[in-house]
């Protein structure tokens, strides 16, 4: 693929890739991008990892189809567990969320302590642990599974008494691990930033993959020289595996504007 006017393609297991979704629209506004949620088969993060890589493949394809020049992974399960795979596999440069958001820590930590939350299967995939201590031997890295974050983030309870409690209870040990920076290691969570900060406090800076993932896509399309032109007229296309109208409906709440034309597809 040589047209700077092909599209970025970007898949996740479902809604919580449109956080990655806004953000490189943010940064790249000149940019064609079309969106796989793979509804029909979301959670990935309950799922094994050889389940998770041959959705993610599957994904892949259905993408691929549409002539992209770029593929995002924005499921940081999938960029866990399929990454590799995916990039032995295809003939476009495929991107990840975990590495960006693992360098971004490494840069903004002062003590060499820093959190990862994240789905039960990013967590013990390790795959951001792996990153993290790749990136920087002698740094402490402090896990925490957090589910229920994704199904808050999807029903809109991102303030109250409620997420605030189930935060709580999630950040404490965190929090007592006193590290100074804390990666949210699934696409749902930046939804919840103002009550994760509040909980873990003013001194913990709060690394959001979303927005380092924007960074590093442009900086890949500069280097293959694939970058749109100025001027360019962009298109938006959102595919899901099934429910369209619950995607459009929970996907305004994360791009925080209606979403038109949403089409379904199937593997």
């Amino acid at each position: 693929m040589s047209d700077t006017k092909a599209a970025i393609g970007i898949f996740d297991s479902g809604v919580g890739g449109l956080t990655v979704f806004r953000a490189i629209r943010q940064r790249l506004p000149e940019e064609s991008l079309i969106y796989l949620g793979d509804t029909a088969r979301v959670p990935y993060g309950s799922k094994s990892g050889a389940a998770v890589t041959r959705y993610a493949l599957a994904c892949a394809e259905i993408v691929l189809k549409q002539d992209v020049k770029l593929l995002v992974v924005a499921c940081n399960t999938a960029s866990a567990h399929a990454l590799d795979v995916l990039r032995d596999e295809l003939d476009v440069p495929v991107l990840g969320v975990i590495e960006p958001g693992a360098r971004l820590a490494v840069e903004r930590t002062r003590i060499e302590r820093v959190g990862v939350i994240g789905t039960v299967s990013t967590i013990r995939s390790a795959a951001y642990q792996d990153a993290l201590t790749g990136l920087a031997p002698n740094l402490r890295v402090f896990a925490k599974a957090c589910p229920l974050f994704v199904p808050l983030a999807e029903e809109g309870w991102t303030e109250g008494f409620v997420p605030e409690a189930i935060a709580r209870a999630y950040l404490d040990e965190l929090k007592e691990a006193e590290a100074d920076a804390l990666v949210l290691g699934c696409t749902h969570y930046p939804l919840l930033k103002p009550i994760i900060g509040s909980v873990m406090g003013p001194e913990v800076e709060l690394i959001d993959s979303a927005e380092t993932t924007a960074s590093v896509v442009e900086a890949t399309l500069e280097g293959i020289g694939l970058r749109a032109p100025p001027g360019n007229l962009p298109s938006f296309r959102y595919n899901v595996t099934d429910s369209p109208e619950a995607f459009a409906e929970v996907g305004a709440r994360f791009l925080g504007h209606p979403i038109d034309d949403v089409e379904w597809v199937d593997f």
